[in-house]
């Protein structure tokens, strides 16, 4: 009787695991909205770069949107709104179900340290994709940060007159440019590891698309 308890149970513990939900609905519906709402600002935020650059490198046309300065400014304009609507509704739900308390914390420095070597070395575990690492913790609190950065900055640059107490915040409009765009370039190297990520464990895209 043990034996076909234990045969039972061995059969149906890979089906639990497989029906249970990683990623609830409107975590995906944000995750995704906010992909094509960042992809969008970036290849604009690119062409309007181009139109006045902060160093001696421009952006190929190839990778950006709008094809001119304005054209791009509608496209920017129009993802913005776009991601801090998505935006807010993630920080909303994301504080109010407790989710950013037993996700992101705690973060200790002899985790991420340890987790960081581990990783480093092949033997981080992606068992349990319910649970973050300390490296995940840290780059999913510290973009959460630099979301929040880069929406301000930017607000700071488009209505600097009208916001002149934002834009002082950030030390004046030329300071808002560099802080704009570090917090991008932050957000593209973000992405990059994210996808590289996800296509190293399939099955974590597989949790973001489907919930399990």
């Amino acid at each position: 009787m043990s034996s076909i308890s234990a045969d039972h149970s061995s059969a149906t513990a890979p089906a639990a695991t497989t029906n249970r939900i990683i990623q609830p609905a409107w975590v995906r519906i944000v995750h995704w909205i906010n992909a094509v709402a960042m992809i969008l600002m970036i290849m604009s935020g690119w062409q309007i770069y181009n139109a006045s650059p902060l160093f001696s490198f421009t952006f190929s046309r190839s990778i950006t949107l709008g094809g001119w300065l304005g054209g791009a400014l509608m496209w920017h304009f129009a993802a913005m709104w776009l991601l801090m609507v998505n935006g807010l509704v993630y920080l909303t739900l994301g504080l109010v179900t407790g989710r950013f308390r037993k996700k992101l914390l705690p973060i200790t420095v002899d985790g991420v340290v340890g987790d960081t070597k581990a990783a480093l070395t092949g033997k981080l575990s992606h068992a349990d994709l319910s649970t973050y690492n300390y490296v995940q913790k840290l780059l999913y609190a510290g973009i959460i940060v630099v979301g929040i950065l880069i929406v301000l900055s930017g607000l700071a640059i488009w209505k600097p007159v009208q916001l002149q107490w934002l834009t002082a915040v950030f030390g004046g409009y030329e300071a808002a440019r560099y802080v704009h765009f570090f917090c991008m370039a932050a957000i593209v190297g973000f992405t990059v590891i994210h996808v590289v990520l996800a296509l190293l464990v399939p099955k974590s895209l597989r949790a973001m698309i489907i919930g399990r």
